[in-house]
């Protein structure tokens, strides 16, 4: 049985431009949740990109409704593709890494692994999976849902989300909240760029983040020192 919902709506250029200067990492300082588990890596090594999600749930075999969902999809989506637990068989190959990069996507995550990876690498297409499989799933017809809430590398991921993903890993946001975290990510990166001017001239990291004055706070508070 498949289930089919309309694509959502793309995300406004000026909020993947913001976000394109954002590091997954540096959001990682901020919040706790939103993170695909770090197990599904990039095969193409330091890429990022910024998408909207276009969420795809396929069974083990199957993978009927993937090829749909790239058919129809847009400049600017990014394909969050849930296996339904299946790690053994590669749905996304050399022949759907073409379609989608010729479509305009511009990302793949996989909680699976996917093949072909000369053709990934040729196309120069991101993908982010648990690896890599020789067995592939088939045009079956058995069933799927296209834009549906989906579940990645333990995480949610609803039709319209914004992902980011670079080579550290892939987090997931809201849009609603997209901007805000992207502009103290941006801050926090500047403060870094300052702060490593600063060390390089003879300061220290200690000093610069606080650390060393909670730490003697502390001991002068009642702890110990040897």
């Amino acid at each position: 049985m498949f289930e089919v919902h309309d694509l959502p709506a793309p995300l406004p250029t000026d909020l993947v431009a913001l976000l394109a200067r954002v590091e997954t990492a540096t959001i990682g300082h901020v919040l706790h949740d939103g993170f695909v588990d770090p197990e599904i890596r990039s095969l193409l090594g330091d890429r990022r990109v910024v998408g909207c999600a276009v969420t795809v749930r396929i069974p083990a075999m199957d993978s009927v409704l993937l090829h749909h969902a790239v058919s129809i999809a847009r400049p600017g989506d990014f394909l969050v593709i849930e296996r339904c637990g299946d790690r053994r068989h590669a749905c996304l190959g050399g022949m759907v890494t073409h379609a989608a990069k010729l479509a305009g996507v511009v990302g793949a995550v996989i909680d699976g692994p996917a093949t072909d990876m000369s053709e990934i690498r040729a196309c120069d297409f991101p993908v982010w999976a648990r690896g890599l499989s020789p067995i592939t799933t088939k045009q079956l017809g058995t069933g799927g849902a296209l834009n549906v809430p989906v579940t990645v590398g333990g995480q949610v991921v609803c039709p319209g989300d914004v992902v980011l993903a670079d080579e550290s890993g892939v987090v997931v946001l809201a849009r609603d909240r997209a901007e805000a975290l992207a502009r103290k990510a941006i801050g926090m990166q500047e403060f870094e760029v300052e702060a490593l001017a600063r060390m390089r001239a003879g300061a220290k990291l200690g000093d610069l983040s606080g650390a060393t004055a909670r730490v003697a706070a502390a001991l002068q508070s009642g702890g110990s020192s040897k």
